[in-house]
């Protein structure tokens, strides 16, 4: 499949401010403020749209903690006629507490939202990023409602949430969630959580006297274990918290903790490990080595409850590879070829898993992650997404 490449003068676009409110008792308040105290859950979205260019399909854009109304490929969409809704969580720039099944059901809103209020006939679902593993997750309880409780055992029903499907599902430039990526990234070299100090420099890629790309298979199956470990023992601690607090039986029901070093993966330092177009040594987020011990690194900071929903590999349900074979409607996955955040592996894996008779595979050769200094490459990845619904009579 191959769309226009011919230039299109964008469209002038219009921002509207959505809000979606809907009712919903909660244990304890999880996020600052309003939302979730008072017996509410407030989202804030943003509609952009062409100007005077009406549509009967909208592109649901959503991220589980970011907001993607300024971010470059939503906006580039609206500027080339699409109609666009971007969707913030009730944990919009704050995944401390996160629990994906509440973004599942926040996602749920405004896939509503956009059916009996806006008027969309054709809702199309669009996972950018980490939005890819949140769409397929939501996709796959609308069609097949199965979770009742968190993974930490909270009650909370969306076999009764009555989730609205998306007509299609794509998955642009996507790891396969959020929980996987993180046991692939975390560093292993860490042997006390305490203290981050305290490492083992034989598996710490950035210690001066630690292992030097290029890596042998050897040291990348010991590495790959050791992160697994690390992961294990985080997860063993934040369910031995849990049991303690509910011994306890008082008011104490969660508790905040640190993540060190989240970002060192052999992938970003040697580009001989799952090869792609990608500059070695550099991340999407920067200088992994940077990222490794920063604030903006996966996991850094969480409760026990977001641990098991979000971080944890044998807990989280948000993930690509599991769910997407239970979703039915058309499937468009995007892999860009010079993406400096997924590994190939991840859309190639959940691409295999996926079951409906109607999917597609396209890779968009030298685009990174976020297209950045590549209006080109998101020009290609717009036509296409365009081209795809067209065939599909999902866009008019």
């Amino acid at each position: 499949m191959a769309g226009s490449n011919a230039p299109i003068v964008p469209y002038d676009i219009v921002r509207l401010p959505v809000i979606v409110q809907f009712r919903e008792e909660a244990a304890f308040t999880e996020t600052y403020g309003f939302t979730g105290s008072q017996g509410s859950v407030f989202l804030e979205g943003q509609r952009i749209i062409p100007q005077d260019l009406p549509s009967d399909t909208v592109l649901v854009f959503m991220h589980p903690a970011s907001t993607l109304h300024l971010m470059p490929l939503p906006v580039a969409l609206a500027k080339a006629g699409f109609h666009v809704l971007s969707c913030a969580s009730r944990y919009a720039k704050n995944d401390t507490a996160l629990i994906m099944e509440k973004v599942c059901a926040d996602l749920g809103a405004y896939m509503r939202y956009a059916r009996e209020e806006l008027g969309y006939l054709n809702v199309v679902l669009c996972g950018w990023s980490g939005g890819g593993s949140l769409a397929v997750f939501y996709q796959s309880q609308a069609e097949h409602p199965s979770i009742s409780q968190t993974p930490s055992g909270d009650a909370y029903d969306l076999t009764r949430a009555d989730l609205p499907p998306a007509d299609a599902v794509m998955f642009i430039a996507a790891h396969t969630g959020r929980a996987r990526i993180l046991s692939e990234w975390i560093d292993p070299s860490v042997m006390d959580e305490s203290d981050p100090d305290v490492r083992n420099t034989d598996f710490d890629l950035y210690a001066a006297n630690g292992p030097k790309p290029p890596y042998d298979a050897a040291f990348v199956v010991e590495f790959r274990e050791r992160q697994r470990a690390r992961m294990r023992r985080i997860t063993d601690t934040v369910l031995k918290q849990l049991a303690h607090l509910e011994r306890l039986g008082g008011a104490e029901i969660e508790r905040p903790f640190i993540v060190h070093r989240t970002m060192a993966d052999p992938r970003f330092l040697d580009p001989t490990q799952e090869p792609n177009e990608r500059r070695p040594g550099w991340s999407y987020l920067g200088n992994p080595e940077t990222v490794n011990t920063g604030p903006v690194g996966l996991a850094r900071f969480s409760t026990l409850r977001a641990w098991l929903s979000q971080w944890s590999p044998d807990h989280s349900r948000a993930d690509a590879k599991e769910c997407v074979g239970q979703i039915a409607c058309p499937f468009l996955l995007i892999e860009n070829g010079a993406d400096d955040a997924v590994p190939p592996s991840h859309p190639a894996c959940v691409f295999e898993a996926a079951k409906m008779a109607d999917k597609t595979y396209l890779r968009i050769e030298g685009a990174t992650h976020y297209y950045r200094e590549q209006p080109e490459k998101q020009a290609e990845v717009i036509s296409e997404m365009r081209a795809w619904l067209q065939e599909r009579a999902l866009l008019n």
